[in-house]
């Protein structure tokens, strides 16, 4: 698709300094694509999330996409069962920029340790860290903690000092969380809910590229 495109596009091509003749096959784009890593990707995306003011405040959650649809043969041949992918961004909570992506064919394992991990990665940039009450885990607080960042972690109440735990949040601070939410909506709705790729590892770029091209366009309009 993305070379049909092109092709219909020369102002485009000219911009990038290319003929329509000088387009490679789709096969050789694709195979192209499969030699980009996912930690390339995951520097792309975090060049296009610098090019915000970033706060040092950030949320994070989960959504899941789905899988574009294959034909039955091919989902038997290489055995493609997953439906949907799993996919967990960390969003700056003023800029809504994405900050970095993880994705997953497996619903298994705990949200907690998964946010611990991304938030690792993201460590010398962030002073705090939103979530919703899945992710309510006292070793993440207490890895949060550690790396100096500040969990903004509602506990969920089977105690009388859980509410006083709730009560020492911030509301206003709190709820800014839920621009994960808006940030999920807005790269659905502009660039699809489902992923066209039919290899997992190639999914997992595309949904990285995804986040990227969002927040090229996010700077643009602003």
């Amino acid at each position: 698709m993305t070379i049909d495109l092109l092709k219909e596009m020369p102002q485009i091509t000219g911009e990038i300094g290319l003929n329509a003749a000088d387009l490679p096959a789709p096969s050789t784009l694709c195979k192209a694509f499969d030699r980009i890593s996912m930690s390339v990707c995951r520097v792309l995306l975090r060049q296009s999330a610098q090019l915000h003011d970033l706060s040092e405040h950030a949320a994070i959650d989960a959504t899941f996409y789905d899988r574009s649809p294959a034909s039955r043969h091919y989902c038997q041949r290489i055995s493609y069962r997953v439906q949907k992918l799993k996919v967990t961004k960390l969003v700056d909570t003023a800029s809504q920029a994405v900050l970095d992506v993880h994705c997953s064919t497996n619903r298994d394992g705990s949200d907690a340790d998964l946010a611990e991990q991304i938030a690792r990665r993201n460590a010398g940039d962030l002073r705090s860290l939103a979530a919703d009450k899945g992710y309510d885990k006292q070793s993440l607080r207490e890895g949060l903690r550690e790396l100096g960042i500040r969990p903004l972690i509602k506990h969920r109440i089977f105690a009388p000092y859980d509410h006083a735990h709730n009560a020492r949040i911030d509301d206003n601070s709190y709820n800014q969380r839920s621009m994960t939410e808006t940030v999920n909506s807005a790269v659905k709705r502009s660039l699809g809910f489902a992923v066209r790729a039919q290899t997992w590892f190639r999914e997992f770029r595309e949904i990285a590229l995804m986040c990227v091209v969002y927040n090229i366009k996010r700077f643009v309009k602003q």
